[in-house]
């Protein structure tokens, strides 16, 4: 029996599934600085060492706890994400479509793209609705973290998207990733791909999907509503929402519309490759009527 087609949802996380830098909740305040000062002092040590920017704030990271004797392992990055503060209705989003796309034969996967840091979304009380978490890691020797393990900046984003494209899912491995594939063998289509995010950050992956036949929303709070807006006026994605997640409203009911079409789509491809392989071994569909 043929597998259920799958629909995958990649999410940006800090703005997009919760309120602000997930690193600005209790990591940042922690070491005595306010969100400001902490990232103004990380961008600059970046633009001074013309550094990637997510490897300044790694190792501004690891440099400030050193300094300050505290112990910058995995338990506490997660404890640091006890905090985390997710936009109304995200804890229950991920049954409820899940659910949705039972209902309409397919199913539906959620990854996350961020530039955060993959312990402290372990913290967030999410972590085991995503079948994939692609963030920012530390590599640990003896317990603490000494040097950066991934980094998913801005760009390097698509490379994800890629692997969930193709099914390759381990950052380790390359070989596969490249290999060349046919269309029809990989894993989730683009065309099954919905992609949220919320700023200029998320545009190469939202640009991917408008270019390859997916889906991309960008969601907002007030004080960013322009910059989204922005957004839609220019092409770079489909739809905008307010970050609001519950049952009913406008985003919910987009997405859930998104998934019917999708499925629906499916559907149909399914039964035209039926037909198609009737015909290559000889058995055309409603044969016995041909010749009376």
């Amino acid at each position: 029996m043929k597998d259920k087609p799958i629909i995958a949802l990649l999410y940006d996380f800090d703005r997009t599934l919760c309120t602000q830098d997930m690193q600005n909740y209790t990591f940042i305040p922690s070491l005595g600085y306010n969100p400001a000062q902490f990232w103004q002092k990380a961008n600059t040590f970046g633009w001074e060492n013309h550094m990637d920017g997510l490897l300044a704030y790694m190792y501004t990271m690891i440099e400030e706890c050193r300094a300050q004797g505290i112990t910058l392992d995995r338990e506490y990055l997660r404890r640091c994400g006890e905090a985390i503060e997710l936009f109304p209705g995200v804890k229950e989003w991920f049954s409820r479509i899940n659910a949705f796309g039972e209902e309409q034969g397919v199913t539906v996967e959620h990854y996350v793209l961020s530039s955060g840091l993959t312990e402290i979304i372990a913290g967030s009380g999410i972590a085991h609705e995503f079948k994939k978490i692609y963030a920012c890691e530390f590599f640990y020797r003896d317990g603490k973290a000494c040097w950066p393990k991934l980094d998913v900046n801005f760009t390097n984003k698509t490379q994800f998207v890629y692997r969930i494209n193709k099914g390759v899912l381990d950052v380790s491995d390359d070989r596969r990733l490249n290999d060349s594939m046919p269309d029809d063998s990989k894993r989730v289509p683009f065309t099954n791909m919905i992609y949220f995010g919320d700023g200029l950050s998320d545009v190469p992956c939202m640009k991917m999907m408008r270019s390859y036949g997916g889906q991309a929303i960008a969601v907002y709070q007030e004080g960013n509503r322009a910059a989204v807006e922005d957004l839609l006026a220019k092409g770079r994605v489909n739809f905008i929402f307010p970050a609001d997640y519950r049952e009913g409203t406008a985003l919910d009911t987009t997405v859930k519309n998104i998934l019917r079409r999708m499925a629906i789509t499916d559907a149909l491809t399914s039964e035209n490759e039926r037909q198609l392989r009737s015909i290559g071994q000889g058995i055309l569909p409603y044969q016995e009527t041909l010749f009376e």
